[in-house]
């Protein structure tokens, strides 16, 4: 539908590069991805009152099985109706365990019913659906709430008896994840930003803290790579780099035929149907960009359209997706909008074009043209965007080198007390990125701006607590690159040979919290945390040599 549209509209010029641009740019993609398999054998249980659901499995008569639980109570004629006080239902296609409850006893009715340990699909009809997950679970239809609608559903359900393989995501590198180190926990942005309940964070503090994924949970909504700053965790199928690449392509191909002014439509490709109709309602110079899922772009690749030809980024959206979908793209968005508005660009450049509001007129289109095109970007994520932005703010003076940001940002700094600052490098050690680091030549503490993503781990790891986070976005490209020292001071001098080899607070922190300690009554043992590694054993012996009794103590 949506090439037919580009062709019927294929009159001006504009539309005609329009046209050029989406049938000859070729997105690279991977040939065989990763997978993961369900195995279902069509035994199929429907939730609901009992009328309803009576009236639904008269139209699954070819499923191996159906199995009907009542919620209301009412009697039936279904051979395999049962009934239930409370129902609890988890799992996915093949793999469904449903617990109900009756007069305060829990059974397992899959067992009940079929001799099986669970169902392999779940039709639930209720108004209040079993399972809670705003993105269901492969094999759960909860038509109660709306969506699916129930003739989808009963078309779906017997189609799904068999073997089926699906696309692993999402890629999972735990050496740039910020979620925790050394059992501290930081970063849960992508846990909070799952639709479909297929992140977790395991672990405890003892063991230490992790993101796992449940493939099989996982529907590729991409929330969960646009809300991460480090991407660590980011879509697969293409990768960031590669759908940044075809944007880019796309724009070069729509301006090499004449094409003026492009504006840049992200559409989902699971709803093609709407994404014709938003395109019926706008001009032929927005050029539509069909991927996966609209969270699968991140605000590195809106960026760079920017500064590869585009005018404006829109998404074609519905008030109607997911609740946590709308919140996490709402909140890059905005963040994404803020960033403009410090350059002094509309913040509408940047924005989510709801299709209901296509009703009630047309949108605020951006036509300005920022004259740049650089090409494919290279480096990671934050390495992408910053080179977006710095480009645009080279045309323009930001309102303030330093503004700040919302809360959620994953931009600022980190400042630290000098006065109560051990240098003990609790701080560089959870460090993700390396933004806190230490040259390893003196004592001193360094920071790159750039590379912070205020995860919160440096602070809570802090024994003094003397670190701050402030979120804020820094426009001085130098001071922003640059490793700044946030805290130095001076080396302590070994008391024997003079040579420098721990921070001096550091040492007076330790003879202080020591002194009056059993083990360091004595002067000399205090006076030893005063030397370096190599004095500090030989003072050792050096004592024991003149007084051996003093063996006993060690």
């Amino acid at each position: 539908m949506l090439k037919q549209l580009l062709q019927q509209s294929a009159v001006t010029t504009n539309g005609k590069a329009r046209l050029y641009a989406f049938e000859n740019t070729v997105e690279l993609t991977n040939l065989i991805p990763p997978t993961v398999s369900y195995e279902s054998g069509g035994n199929t249980l429907i939730v609901g009152p009992t009328s309803i659901i009576e009236s639904a499995a008269a139209q699954l008569t070819q499923m191996n099985s159906v199995t009907l639980l009542s919620t209301d109570g009412e009697q039936g004629e279904h051979a395999n109706l049962y009934y239930a006080n409370s129902v609890q239902v988890s799992g996915f296609l093949g793999t469904f365990s449903v617990v109900i409850e009756n007069k305060g006893m829990e059974s397992n009715l899959a067992k009940v019913a079929l001799n099986h340990d669970c169902f392999d699909i779940v039709l639930d009809l209720c108004l209040n659906s079993c399972m809670s997950e705003e993105v269901p679970v492969p094999g759960y239809y909860p038509v109660g709430r709306g969506y699916p609608k129930l003739a989808e559903a009963l078309e779906e359900i017997p189609t799904l008896m068999g073997t089926f393989d699906k696309p692993k995501f999402f890629r999972l590198d735990t050496d740039l994840c910020a979620h925790s180190s050394r059992g501290v926990k930081g970063c849960e942005r992508c846990v909070d930003a799952c639709p479909a309940g297929a992140l977790s964070s395991e672990g405890s503090d003892k063991t230490g803290h992790r993101i796992e994924i449940n493939p099989y949970l996982c529907q590729g909504v991409g929330t969960c790579a646009t809300a991460c700053p480090t991407e660590a965790i980011h879509y697969a199928l293409p990768n960031p780099q590669e759908t940044q690449k075809f944007v880019e392509r796309t724009l070069a191909n729509y301006e090499s035929q004449g094409g003026v002014e492009p504006i840049v439509l992200i559409c989902s490709s699971r709803h093609e149907q709407y994404n014709v109709m938003a395109l019926k309602a706008l001009p032929d110079n927005v050029v539509p960009i069909v991927v996966e899922e609209l969270p699968s772009v991140g605000i590195d690749s809106w960026f760079a359209a920017l500064v590869n030809g585009a005018t404006q980024v829109l998404f074609a959206a519905s008030r109607f997706m997911p609740a946590t979908i709308l919140r996490v793209l709402s909140s890059e968005v905005a963040i994404a909008q803020e960033l403009l508005s410090q350059l002094g660009i509309a913040k509408e450049t940047i924005d989510i074009l709801y299709l209901e509001s296509l009703r009630e007129g047309a949108p605020t289109l951006c036509t300005e043209s920022f004259d740049l095109a650089l090409g494919d970007l290279e480096g990671n994520k934050r390495q992408r965007l910053f080179t977006s932005l710095d480009a645009l703010a080279g045309s323009r003076i930001p309102v303030d080198n330093i503004v700040e940001l919302p809360a959620s940002a994953p931009y600022g700094s980190i400042s630290c007390k000098d006065n109560d600052c051990t240098l003990c490098m609790s701080c560089v050690a959870v460090c993700p990125t390396r933004a806190l680091h230490t040259d390893g030549e003196s004592p001193s503490l360094k920071f790159v701006e750039q590379d912070c993503i205020q995860c919160g781990l440096c602070t809570k790891a802090c024994p003094e607590q003397v670190l701050t986070m402030t979120t804020r976005m820094n426009w001085d490209k130098a001071s922003r690159q640059q490793a700044s020292v946030i805290h130095q001071e001076k080396a302590a001098e070994c008391i024997r040979c003079s040579k420098p080899f721990a921070p001096q607070s550091m040492i007076d922190m330790l003879q202080n919290k020591l002194r009056g300690h059993s083990h360091f009554s004595d002067p000399a043992a205090l006076n030893r945390i005063a030397m370096c590694e190599d004095c500090r054993v030989v003072d050792m012996f050096e004592s024991m040599a003149e007084d051996p009794t003093k063996q006993l103590n060690y």
